[in-house]
């Protein structure tokens, strides 16, 4: 398939990128840059022009630069340059900010001058130049004031976390990473570099221009979240108004600006920033951080910062096609519904508001029935055009603000807000029911389908997931009562599904009968293959089943907080055979026993006292085990979380994040939590070293680790050329397939007995 020309000018940027960033000083790079320019875009002249004329060219004789011409061109006199040999060329032209300002200018000959994505490609290399540029002046610049080391040190830091937070993004868009991951990435990276609190992203809503969706967050309560989802772009304060002109706003004192939210005062926002984002040439929404500190003034630096992040979101969303992208992720493609995603952002928008307001909201969960007759009897194309015709229905039978979603297959949901009573509800789902029970025409056929309806209302304390479920719970008891009809959720009169129960009761037969056991997959010494620890993972040996791997009875088990027993068992059996190996080990270094931490383990205050008891049972070393926290669960930090961490260090116990670069959060996480070890996720390794810019982004994870002085483990090894590429990279320690799969504790005593002890 030939490549969008979006996707094209993506990729050449991530090039140009990758150009002027590997010199090593100012001049070089706008030479380069210059250079890059003319070959990226087939052009014959490209000069950078600076204050006192111009600094770098190329396509012109020795000593023929037509520097009187090139300013006229940058101060948008002229549009067409005549170049010696060339003949009449189109230009375009890019402003320069930052400590070198001036302008990019590429001319070009031919009949039909520069696209809109090269003349946004050019802007993009401009910015990228600008970046480059201040950042080598600030390494000269450290490198002749030794006497600042210091202050130069952390701005350095500052800037190069940016471009590899940039390189970071550019690699996510290059290899089509989706959307909606790289804007999370985009906002993450803009707060963690800015250092403030709060960070958001809001578009346009495409079925209401005068509406702004917020698309990615990072900081805000999620009550608050939830009720400023969608709001009008007049009343969105800094995000608004900068969507709404096409400009940088900045509110250094937002208590007392007139474009202050209410409810972001309330919340004590002391300032705000927001820069507008585009597709193309056209503003799409904004981007906005914002701080809870008194003292926070947004210098220059954090506002091109903020202007360099926004344009990432442009170049991500101008690749994806957005307006499309987002109208294909919130609508069903076969009937253009609302999606679930969707679905469940109006429903919590819609609860939020009920709650403030003290309104009644209905949930109808609707279910097809004899749908899968028809599916079987004529064919899918046929019960397409049936669900097509169901979708058309029920937008007859809903009030204009009424949301309607398909949720999967032949499942739908409506949501009914601002009700004057129960009565409302009823009257909509007979509507329903009535519209859905005429027949269907289908090629040249009647087919006949109905629906059962449950509904649930806010009546009782309950998030949106909770209500789909009572509306689900709702709908097979109509099933079970004759179908065609509708059902009212009631606690006491609708069972909950069998399967989960269950399962669920499994688990606890599980647990009390001890048909779990521990495997253990160990951890390498990469330089010179020794053994010096093991990860303990659970397993379910099962009567019937056999071995049960832990994504089939882990969620459920997290879900009905089961996992508590069964994580504190996993803790002290790892700990106990642990403790039996090390006491075998003679004068060699004792092995660390790696456990990995749920979410509701990790939000129990009483944890610290667990694993304090576990180590006094078993007698294990604190310094043995370590504590692994993937990184996802650290994306909700509450203080809590953080005080649990400090008091499991405090009895000397590891702490390791694990699949470390997954939740894009990592440098906040490093500096915010008392870990010491870092798990490079599997994903990472996997891409190695057939991929140049995953071994790249390897290895500055290492060199990462390597500068805050933490451990780094690299999962998921499993060929030589990787173990060869993580070594080379300086990597210390390792596991995987390559050195063995998880094995039963007498397996792996078989391992280590015939393993060189590490030196």
């Amino acid at each position: 398939m030939i490549p969008s020309t979006t996707a094209l000018s993506t990729q050449q940027l991530a090039e140009f990128l990758a150009a002027v960033s590997s010199v090593l000083d100012g001049e070089s790079a706008i030479r380069v840059a210059a250079e890059s320019a003319a070959r990226t875009l087939e052009a014959e002249v490209a000069a950078v022009l600076g204050p006192d004329g111009v600094t770098s060219s190329v396509g012109f004789r020795i000593g023929a630069v037509p520097v009187a011409e090139l300013d006229a061109v940058a101060a948008g006199e002229w549009s067409v340059l005549d170049v010696p040999g060339a003949g009449p060329c189109h230009t375009v032209v890019a402003p320069l900010a930052g400590r070198a300002p001036g302008h990019l200018v590429v001319a070009r000959s031919g009949d039909d001058g520069f696209s809109v994505d090269e003349k946004s490609l050019v802007r993009g290399m401009a910015r990228v130049l600008e970046l480059t540029v201040e950042t080598l002046h600030t390494f000269e610049a450290e490198r002749r004031q030794a006497a600042e080391n210091t202050r130069l040190l952390a701005s350095l830091q500052e800037r190069q976390r940016l471009l590899e937070q940039l390189s970071e993004i550019q690699r996510a868009i290059t290899r089509r990473a989706p959307l909606q991951q790289i804007l999370d990435a985009i906002t993450a990276g803009a707060q963690a570099l800015l250092g403030d609190e709060v960070a958001g992203l809001r578009f346009f809503d495409p079925d209401d221009p005068e509406m702004l969706l917020l698309v990615s967050s990072k900081g805000l309560p999620t009550e608050l979240t939830k009720r400023l989802w969608r709001i009008p772009v007049a009343q969105a304060g800094a995000t608004g108004e900068a969507a709404s002109r096409g400009e940088l706003v900045v509110i250094n004192h937002y208590p007392r600006s007139p474009l202050r939210m209410p409810e972001m005062v309330a919340a004590e926002i002391q300032s705000a920033m927001a820069a507008p984002v585009y597709d193309k040439s056209t503003v799409i929404g904004s981007l906005v951080v914002a701080s809870y500190r008194p003292d926070r003034v947004y210098a220059p630096t954090d506002q091109q910062a903020l202007r360099v992040f926004a344009e990432q979101v442009s170049l991500a969303v101008t690749d994806a096609n957005t307006q499309e992208a987002m109208y294909q992720a919130f609508h069903d493609s076969l009937t253009g519904l609302a999606s679930r995603a969707l679905f469940m952002d109006r429903l919590d928008y819609a609860l939020a508001c009920a709650q403030r307001e003290q309104t009644r909201l209905a949930v109808l969960f609707v279910d097809l029935d004899r749908f899968k007759l028809v599916n079987d009897s004529l064919g899918h194309s046929a019960g397409d055009a049936v669900l097509i015709g169901v979708a058309d229905r029920l937008r007859s039978s809903l009030r204009v603000a009424d949301t309607a979603a398909r949720l999967g297959g032949d499942e739908f949901a409506v949501v009914l807000d601002n009700l004057l009573d129960s009565h409302c509800a009823v009257t909509i789902a007979e509507r329903i029911i009535e519209a859905l029970a005429a027949p269907f025409q289908i090629d040249g056929r009647e087919v006949f389908v109905n629906a059962s309806i449950g509904i649930a209302f806010n009546t009782e304390p309950v998030d949106g997931h909770g209500l789909i479920r009572n509306a689900d719970l709702a709908m097979y008891h109509a099933k079970r009562n004759g179908k065609g009809r509708y059902e009212i959720f009631e606690p006491a009169r609708v069972p909950a599904p069998i399967g989960s129960l269950d399962l669920e009761a499994e688990l606890h037969r599980g647990l009390s009968r001890g048909e779990f056991v521990l495997r253990y997959q160990p951890v390498v010494e990469l330089a010179g293959g020794g053994i010096v620890g093991v990860e303990a993972l659970v397993r379910w040996h099962h009567p019937e089943r056999g071995l049960i791997l832990p994504a089939e009875f882990v969620p459920l088990a997290e879900e009905t907080g089961l996992i508590l027993p069964l994580g504190r068992w996993v803790l002290y059996e790892a700990c106990r055979q642990a403790g039996v190996w090390n006491a075998n080990r003679g004068q060699q270094p004792p092995l660390t026993v790696s456990v990995n931490v749920s979410a509701r383990q990790l939000h129990q205050a009483n944890l610290p006292d667990i694993v304090a008891a576990a180590l006094a049972e078993t007698g294990l070393d604190p310094a043995c085990l370590m504590l692994e926290i993937t990184e996802s669960l650290l994306l909700h930090d509450t203080d809590a979380t953080v005080d649990v961490l400090r008091r499991l260090t405090e009895l000397r116990v590891r702490l390791a994040i694990d699949d470390f670069g997954t939740g894009y959060s990592s440098l906040t996480h490093l500096h915010r939590f008392p870990v010491d070890t870092i798990k490079l996720d599997r994903s990472f390794v996997r891409e190695i070293p057939g991929d140049a810019k995953a071994s790249a982004l390897v290895r500055a994870v290492i060199q990462l680790g390597h500068i805050l002085a933490v451990t780094t483990i690299a999962e998921g090894i499993e060929a030589i050329d990787q173990l060869d590429e993580l070594r080379g990279s300086g990597c210390g320690l390792g596991q995987g397939y390559l050195f063995a799969k998880p094995l039963e504790p007498h397996e792996f005593e078989v391992l280590l007995a015939t393993t060189r002890a590490p030196t």
